[in-house]
């Protein structure tokens, strides 16, 4: 399978073209000079012939947000995701799935929510992920469109919980506010038999949410994470502190979404690590 992907060099990208190379994928790059294409030359480079689309591309987003940042967070989803979606509409050989991410930040931090859920956040995150999916929903029609909502992932190897790890195996680790916040989480390896599910399952579509069946919080997350790690963890940090380092970026860790994979249940999808327990105890068993 021809698999088209944007956002290689990332943590989910290079993890997917590792587990995968040697299992029947072979991955075309979509880069940013890749972006820079004519129409025409996109199209048949990149999109032209593939079997899928898979769309990561994506400024980091746990930086601080400056004005000139936040356009660079929004240009790097919004127009990636319109030049793939418009090269996806004008092919001849169209693919058979386009994969656009998005994510759980899309979600209010109000409610539980499943695919279904039209609880959205009106914060700059909120209003990010629905301009992100609308770009992708521009292809309706043209192939199967899969918008996927992850929650954080779980890796040793990047992301928070590699940039948390410092901290917490020093004893520093600490409850951000009162804790109580939602934390829907993955695993790296769950996310990854995730993407091959949906490309395998011609009956997904639309929204899914690729995240573990058992969301917590964030005092649930750090007292396991410092028992993984037989460490302490009785700091607790002040939202003024995060505020004062992040700015209105702050809010990702701050706050959080309760959020249910429910698509990919009804759908037989079997999570090797369900809880924060098995996760946590799978990355960093010490």
């Amino acid at each position: 399978m021809l698999v088209s992907i944007s956002g290689s060099t990332g943590l989910i990208g290079s993890e997917l073209i590792d587990t995968y190379t040697d299992k029947g994928l072979t991955f075309r790059i979509i880069n940013r000079d890749s972006i820079k294409l004519p129409e025409n030359e996109f199209l048949e480079t990149k999109i032209e012939g593939a079997d899928a689309v898979i769309n990561l591309a994506g400024a980091p987003i746990l930086k601080r947000w400056t004005e000139s940042y936040r356009k660079e967070i929004y240009a790097s989803r919004i127009e990636t995701t319109r030049k793939i979606a418009n090269a996806i509409i004008k092919a001849k050989t169209k693919p058979k799935v386009f994969i656009s991410n998005s994510a759980i930040g899309i979600y209010d931090t109000l409610n539980v929510h499943k695919e279904e859920s039209t609880g959205f956040s009106d914060n700059f995150l909120g209003k990010l992920c629905r301009d992100w999916e609308a770009e992708a929903l521009a292809a309706v029609g043209n192939t199967r469109i899969v918008l996927l909502r992850t929650g954080v992932v779980l890796s040793s190897k990047g992301g928070m919980l590699k940039a948390a790890y410092g901290p917490f195996r020093f004893g520093l680790g600490g409850i951000i506010g009162k804790g109580d916040q939602s934390f829907s989480w993955v695993h790296i390896r769950d996310l990854m038999h995730i993407y091959q599910t949906i490309l395998d399952n011609e009956n997904i579509s639309g929204v899914v949410n690729a995240v573990a069946p058992n969301s917590t919080t964030n005092f649930h997350f750090t007292k396991t994470f410092g028992k993984v790690l037989n460490q302490i963890t009785v700091l607790k940090i002040p939202l003024s502190a995060l505020k004062a380092i992040y700015g209105d970026a702050s809010s990702i860790l701050t706050e959080g979404q309760n959020v249910v994979p429910e698509k990919l249940l009804i759908n037989g999808f079997d999570f090797e690590f369900p809880t924060i327990e098995k996760a946590l105890l799978n990355l960093y068993r010490i």
